[in-house]
Order: C-alpha cells, then structure tokens, then sequence
C-alpha cells in the first residue's frame, strides 16, 4: 500500500495538529505499519526473556540446588527491577525522545540474556536477570507511549495486541525449549531458552537503529517543528511545513519528576488510578498463575517435561487468542467494561480452580487454566497500559505509562515472590484460590472508576494543563 502523500503542503504548529493530521488516517501506511510492528516487536522480547526463565525453572532449580526463598528472588528480581526502571525510563523518553531508550533497551536486554545463560551461580544469574528488569522496565513504559503516538484515534485498538504478542512469544519460547530437549539438552536446557533471547535481542537491535523514526508528535510537544514536519514525511506520506509555535511551545520543556505530580491531580487523577489498578492487579494474578503454568502442567499432567510444556503451550493459545480478541472487545464496549468482565470470569475460575484443585477430573481441571488465560488476556491483561498510554498528553505520556508500569511490576513481584511462599506453606490448591481475591480487587476498580479513554471523547493532547513548577 502506498503512502497516503498529502498533494497540497499543510502547516504544523503544535502537537494538536500534528496528532489531528494522524488522526485523518483510517489505516496505516507500509512504513507505519513496519516501525509499529518493529516496537511491538520490543514488546515480544520482554515476554520472551521472561518466559525463556519459566520454561526452565525446574531444570535450573536443580542444576543451581536452589531453596524456595531463591527461586523466589530470581523470578521476582527482573519485574523488582523494572519497578525503578518503569518511571526512570518514562522520565528519559520525556527528555530525550522515545527512539534512543528503546534502542538501549535492546543491548542491555541482550548483556543481561548472555550473563544468564553463561552463569555458573545463583549470584551470577541473578544479576543477569537484573539486567533484564532495567531493559523491560525502560522497553515496557516507551514502547506503549510510541505506539500510541504512531496510530491514528481510529485504530487505537491495536494496541491491546501487546497482549496477543505477549502469549504468542511464551508459547515460541517453549516450543524453543522443546526443541532443545529433543534435540538431547537435559538439565542444562534453561541455558538454552534464556540464551535464545538474546538471539533476539540483537535482531531487534539492527533493526530499530536501521528502522525507527522518532515520534513527531514528541517533536511537535518539544518545540522541535521542522524535525515533526520530516518525521511524518517518511512515517506517513504527508507533506507538511513547520508553522511558527508559540513562545511556550517553542522552549525546550524540561520535563522531569517534578511534573510526575500532575498524574494525580485532575483530570488525571481517575485515570491514573484506573490504569495503574488494572496493571497491579492483572500482573499479580497473571504472574502468579500465568507464569507458572509449567509448575501448574506438571500438577495436572505428571512430572514429564514434555507432557507439561505441551500442555503450557497449549494453554497460551487461549492468551493468544484472547490477545488478539482484547482489540476488538476493546473497540465493542470499551477498556473498562471488557476489563471488569475479564476480572469477574477469573475470579469465578480461580475460586472453583483453587477449591477443586485435585479432585477434579482432569477434563475441567485442564479447561479452568485455559479459560483463566483466556479471560485475562482478552481483559484487563492488556487494559492497563493501553489505557495509560492513551489517557496522558504527548509531553507527560511516558511519565504516565512509567508509573503505571511500575505498578504493573511491582504487582509481578508479589506475584513472582509471594506465589512460591505461599505454596510452599499451603500447598497449590488453597493458593490458587487466595489468589481470587486480586481479580475481585480489580473488578471494584472498574466499577468505581467511570473513565475510558475510548469511549470519553477527548483527546489528550487538546487538554489544558499546568504542570507543577510551570504556569498554565
């Protein structure tokens, strides 16, 4: 498909216009389309990095001699690590452009897969898994701001595809793992997953410094017009002159901590509430069950690697499948409203999952982990940084999606930390079922925050504002 070339030259002036230009496009160009995927493609990583240690736990619990309380803090420490990295990574990208951060993300992300795989301790691995928290955490709060920026209001539903992608890399890494142990690795196989993603982080790497174009709508934000009227030439096909900004447009705005207070103020407030909610409490019950499928697979299937790694991949075909439909639930009755049905349905199964565990018949004891995946993923797993990316103006955007991805981790981290600890104490039956109640948390939310940002008719970007330390 061609690039939609504008015939006659229009003048931009701020980011307003620039976001209305974008807005025109009912689909998006060849070039918009590759740098959308190219992000996405970041997004893939980090789901990848993270499962490349899942598919493995056990192997590398047995290699290392791991206790409980260790496998605990190496599972928790990339998301504990993200939760600094969140914000600081927003912080960065308010600074100086979306491009450059994500590019970092990838090496480091690639550094801290070679210093796992080749690690011969506890101490040598975890530090690599650390590496892997600051480049998701960096990866996660850009990424989805750049993505909100590249796509125009009427295609803002693709952006819930993160979640699809997410199961879709899982379920890649355990076929990888697979593989490998076909191929003769035994219980050095989690080398192999986990050094795989390195494999893939320096793919991405080419590519975004080959590929990636910097956001125009930050440009425009930051003053810089001649550079936001060339940056949508390549992006979009549309032919454009930088007009004159205005004198507080024209400065360079410093956009730091400080400015981190408007996320709680109005009308802000509810919708920083609302996403952060939706991340904490979507990654605490996915990171408890979801990541731990394997473990769950070798309760319900028997101790053969194989038999339980088919039966996680299986299981990820209900994320991917509801990852993809999270778009079009999205768009039918809005984030809110899909996310707080997704909550009701995984509270439901957790409860009869957890109560039931072991006297079920393995039919329904199979079906329940499925439909959980399933309802997640096409609610409230992709909803929370989805709608902070589109709730915030371009200049406190990735501010926004930081906090809101700080949150999301630290819900990974009692998730990854306190799951192990509670099931080790209890047993994996009656920590399934404790587990109901963070669902039930996050169907309150929904119900008492009324904002979402597809449904609300309000852009952003046409907001008055007054940043903390800056007049109105």
């Amino acid at each position: 498909m061609s690039s939609p070339t504008v015939a006659t030259p229009r003048s931009i002036a701020n980011v307003s216009q620039v976001t209305a230009l974008i807005n025109t496009l009912s689909k998006l160009p060849r070039k918009a389309n590759l740098l959308w995927y190219l992000v996405l493609g970041g997004l893939f990583l980090d789901a990848y990095s993270n499962a490349a240690l899942g598919a493995g736990l056990a192997p590398m619990t047995k290699e290392l001699g791991l206790g409980a309380g260790q496998v605990g803090l190496l599972t928790a420490t990339a998301p504990a690590v993200a939760i600094l990295f969140n914000p600081a990574g927003g912080w960065l990208a308010a600074r100086i452009g979306r491009v450059k951060p994500l590019i970092a993300a990838k090496a480091i992300a690639g550094l801290g897969a070679v210093l796992t795989a080749t690690g011969g301790s506890f101490e040598a691995v975890w530090a690599g898994r650390g590496l892997v928290g600051v480049a998701y955490g960096i990866d996660f709060a850009v990424a989805m701001a750049l993505l909100a920026e590249y796509t125009p209001a009427k295609l803002r539903g693709r952006l819930n595809l993160w979640q699809s992608v997410w199961y879709v890399a899982t379920t890649v890494n355990l076929a990888l793992t697979l593989a490998f142990y076909q191929a003769g690795v035994s219980v050095e196989i989690w080398r192999w997953s986990v050094g795989s993603a390195g494999v893939f982080a320096l793919a991405l790497l080419v590519l975004q410094i080959a590929f990636l174009a910097e956001s125009p709508s930050w440009l425009a934000a930051k003053g810089r017009l001649p550079e936001a009227a060339r940056s949508l030439r390549p992006i979009y096909g549309f032919q454009v002159t930088p007009g004159t900004a205005s004198d507080e447009a024209a400065e360079e705005q410093k956009i730091g901590f400080r400015q981190a207070g408007v996320l709680f103020r109005k009308p802000y407030l509810q919708r920083t509430f609302l996403s952060t909610a939706i991340s904490l409490t979507q990654a605490m019950q996915y990171f408890a069950i979801g990541w731990y499928l394997p473990v769950i697979s070798l309760a319900i299937f028997g101790d053969k690697f194989e038999t339980a790694t088919l039966g996680s991949m299986i299981f990820n075909v209900a994320g991917i499948a509801g990852g993809a439909l999270s778009a079009y639930f999205g768009r039918k009755i809005g984030l809110r409203v899909s996310s707080a049905i997704g909550y009701a349905f995984a509270f439901a199964i957790l409860l009869v999952m957890g109560l039931g565990f072991g006297k079920l018949p393995i039919a329904i004891g199979f079906l329940l982990p499925f439909l959980f995946i399933f309802f997640h993923s096409a609610g409230p797993g992709a909803n929370g940084k989805s709608i902070a990316a589109l709730s915030y103006r371009s200049d406190i955007r990735t501010l926004g999606t930081g906090v809101t991805g700080m949150l999301g981790s630290f819900g990974s981290v009692v998730g990854l930390y306190v799951f192990p600890q509670i099931k080790e104490a209890m047993g994996l039956g009656p920590t399934i079922a404790l587990l109901a109640a963070v669902p039930l948390l996050g169907l309150v939310s929904c119900l008492i925050v009324r904002w979402d940002p597809t449904r609300s008719g309000v852009d952003p970007d046409d907001e008055e504002i007054s940043l903390p330390g800056r007049p109105a």
